[in-house]
C-alpha cells in the first residue's frame, strides 16, 4: 500500500513513521533467528559469541557425516511424498467444497482444518495409538500419512482462497461446448487455479520438512528425519553443527517463502486479468 501523490506532510510523516515501526518489530522478532547464521561459522568447537575466528568445519561435518546425509535424504523423500499426497487431496478436496450445493460444507471444513487447530501433541498421540493397531508403526508409509493428514489443510486452504476468485462461468462454457469435466479441469481450471495449487504443494513441503512432533512418535530411531536428527543432536550432544544444518533450513525456507509470495501475486494477477 502506498500513499497518494495529493497526501499531506503528516500523512508522510505517519507513513514513514509506520514503515520504520514495522520494520524495526520484524527485525526483533528475526534476530534470534538470524543470530544462528554467523553462529555457524564459528571456528571453536562450542557455543561462543562474539567468535574467536571463522570456519567452515562445520559445513563439512555436514555434508560429511553419513548421519547427516542419511537424515537429509530422509528428510526430503518424505516430504516429496506428502507433498504429492496432499496436494492431490487437498485440489480435491477444495474443488468439492467450492461447489454451492456440497452438503454440511461448514462442517467437512471444519473437520479437514481440524489439525491446525488441535495441538500437535494430541494429534501425534493419537496417530501412535491408531497406527500401532493398523502396523504403521515405525515405518515411512506412517510418517507419510501422518505428514500429509497435518499437511492437507494447508493445500485445501490455499486453494479454495483461490477458487473463491475463479469465474465458474467458464467452466460452465466449457461444459456446454460438449467438453467432459476432466478437459475441463484440465484446459480450463487447472491453469487458472494453478499458483495457488503450487502454493499449497510448498506449504505441503515445507510442513512435512519441518515437522519433529510426530515423527519423534511414530518414527523408529533408525528413522531420522533432519528435524529429528537436529532434536536429537540438542538433546544428547550439542554440536555447533547443528547450526549449520539449521542455517540451511532457513535458507531453505526462506526459498520457499519467497516462491509462494510470487505464485501469490501471479494468482492475484491472473484473476486480474480474468476480471478485465
Amino acid at each position: 500500500m502506498t500513499l497518494p501523490v495529493y497526501a499531506s506532510p503528516i500523512e508522510r510523516g505517519w507513513y514513514v513513521l509506520h514503515r520504520v515501526f514495522c520494520g524495526c518489530l520484524f527485525l526483533y522478532l528475526l534476530l534470534p533467528i538470524l543470530i544462528i547464521i554467523p553462529l555457524s561459522f564459528n571456528s571453536e568447537g562450542f557455543f561462543t559469541f562474539p567468535m574467536p575466528g571463522v570456519s567452515l568445519r562445520w559445513y563439512q561435518d555436514f555434508f560429511g557425516s553419513d548421519r547427516w546425509l542419511s537424515a537429509l535424504q530422509s528428510s526430503a523423500m518424505v516430504a516429496i511424498a506428502v507433498t504429492l499426497l496432499a496436494t492431490t487431496l487437498g485440489t480435491l478436496a477444495a474443488l468439492g467444497l467450492s461447489r454451492a450445493n456440497f452438503p454440511a460444507r461448514g462442517m467437512v471444513m471444519s473437520l479437514l482444518i481440524s489439525p491446525l487447530i488441535v495441538p500437535v501433541v494430541i494429534t501425534a498421540v493419537g496417530m501412535f495409538f491408531f497406527y500401532d493397531k493398523i502396523g504403521l508403526i515405525n515405518s515411512y508409509p506412517g510418517i507419510i500419512l501422518a505428514h500429509t493428514a497435518l499437511a492437507t489443510p494447508f493445500v485445501v486452504i490455499t486453494v479454495t482462497a483461490t477458487l473463491m476468485g475463479f469465474d465458474q462461468s467458464l467452466s460452465r462454457a466449457g461444459a456446454g461446448l460438449g467438453a467432459p469435466p476432466i478437459t475441463v479441469f484440465r484446459r480450463v481450471m487447472l491453469p487458472l487455479i494453478l499458483p495457488g495449487v503450487l502454493s499449497g504443494a510448498l506449504f505441503a513441503f515445507v510442513t512435512s520438512w519441518d515437522e519433529v512432533v510426530v515423527v519423534q512418535f511414530i518414527a523408529s530411531p533408525e528413522q531420522r528425519t533432519l528435524p529429528k536428527q537436529m532434536y536429537s543432536g540438542i538433546r544428547d550432544q550439542i554440536s555447533p553443527t547443528i547450526t549449520a544444518a539449521a542455517t540451511l533450513l532457513i535458507i531453505f525456507s526462506g526459498v520457499m517463502l519467497t516462491t509462494i509470495e510470487l505464485l501469490r501475486r501471479r494468482s492475484e494477477r491472473l484473476r486480474g486479468i480474468r476480471a478485465t
